[in-house]
């Protein structure tokens, strides 16, 4: 429960800074384009912390580089307010990576329920870590709606919020119990990283995690952007909300549906969900239309996420985790980081349906890992 809690409020964060910071980012920068450079900075963040954040846990242990995480976080919030008290985009830009290095160690919950759980019980911890996220669904864009304004100064108040909850995982994390740093002798055993990547599972999983993160990356950094053109501040908090509710309300029964019809097909439904949402995407631009495809989407990186994660914790054996991990997340969030810093200026220049056409051709490629994946068992 308290890793669930863990994930609830910190995606209550990361929701309140995807409903608000590329609209910040759009008032406070010169160049409009540029308007999600501040959220693209703080995925390069998390990518670029995901690595370290696995080895110094290693060496630290988990609860440590949780508590570190949350010292980030909170000096990242108290910059963000200062950025926004002076209306400096430089220093916004300076403040988000902050949140990303504090959701690369946050990234690792999912796999420390693994830890903490029995091995028959490895998925469903996994879902009910994610589910957490649900909290987020309610949290985060009603954060975002109400404390815009709380302030003199627009989403100064946001900020205020951020940093309290980050003070509240602080101490959940105090009182965690978690497993001791691993003895590095124990690595001794540990296969070359590109012999433990070179697995088709591996790699199936990590091609499923990483096309659900970035499609769903993409397309939701850059709702926010379409949406203002035509709907209010208020529309865009409820599609956020509803596109996180898809995201982490399936969590309940994902891992059970895994157990059930095996991962490769639970990433399928995913994959099916957001051509559904594409499809959508592009009938219309009602409000109607950008909440129905973003709670699709929601349920879509769900499935290939938690599918993709499943079948990556199959690949590795107890001295390989490390390595194993960090380098399925640092690819997963360059694709998310490319996604985000792309999304602004694709919008800007393409328009809302070429968005949402040039995320098909990734689709089909994790539709075709996964049936090679399906041979490679069948010729076993």
């Amino acid at each position: 429960m308290q890793l669930a809690l863990a994930q609830a409020l910190m995606m209550s964060v990361n929701t309140l800074l995807i409903t608000s910071s590329a609209i910040i980012g759009y008032q406070l920068a010169a160049d409009k384009s540029l308007a999600t450079l501040p959220l693209a900075l703080q995925f390069l963040a998390t990518m670029l912390g995901s690595v370290p954040a696995s080895f110094i846990m290693q060496r630290i242990g988990r609860k440590g580089g949780f508590l570190l995480a949350s010292l980030l976080g909170l000096g990242g919030s108290a910059l963000a307010i200062l950025a926004l008290l002076e209306q400096s985009f430089l220093l916004y830009c300076l403040a988000t990576p902050l949140f990303g290095l504090y959701t690369a160690f946050g990234n690792y919950f999912r796999f420390t329920a693994t830890e903490v759980a029995p091995p028959s019980q490895r998925d469903h911890a996994i879902s009910l870590v994610l589910a957490g996220g649900v909290v987020a669904a309610v949290v985060g864009p009603n954060l975002a709606s109400h404390s815009k304004t709380l302030l003199q100064i627009d989403f100064v108040g946001s900020f205020v919020a951020v940093a309290l909850l980050y003070a509240l995982n602080l101490v959940n994390f105090l009182s965690m119990k978690l497993p001791r740093p691993v003895n590095p002798s124990v690595s001794s055993g540990a296969r070359p990283l590109r012999e433990i990547v070179g697995q088709a599972s591996y790699l199936t999983a990590l091609l499923s995690a990483t096309v659900g993160y970035a499609v769903m990356s993409l397309l939701m950094t850059a709702t926010p952007l379409a949406m203002m053109q035509q709907h209010s501040f208020p529309d865009v908090a409820f599609v956020i909300q509803w596109h996180v509710l898809g995201m982490f309300a399936p969590s309940f029964f994902t891992g059970r549906l895994i157990q059930r019809f095996g991962a490769r097909r639970i990433v399928t439904a995913g994959a099916m969900a957001f051509l559904a949402c594409i499809a959508i995407n592009l009938g219309g631009t009602s409000v109607t239309h950008y909440w129905l495809a973003l709670f699709l989407l929601g349920i879509g990186w769900n499935f290939m996420f938690i599918g993709g994660t499943s079948l990556l914790t199959e690949t590795y054996t107890e001295a390989e985790k490390a390595k194993a991990q960090a380098f399925n997340d640092l690819v997963i969030f360059t694709s998310v980081t490319l996604a985000s810093l792309g999304a602004g200026a694709l919008q800007h220049a393409w328009g809302w349906q070429q968005v949402n056409l040039m995320v098909l051709p990734l689709i089909a490629t994790s539709l075709l890992a996964v049936l090679w994946l399906h041979r490679e068992r069948v010729s076993e």
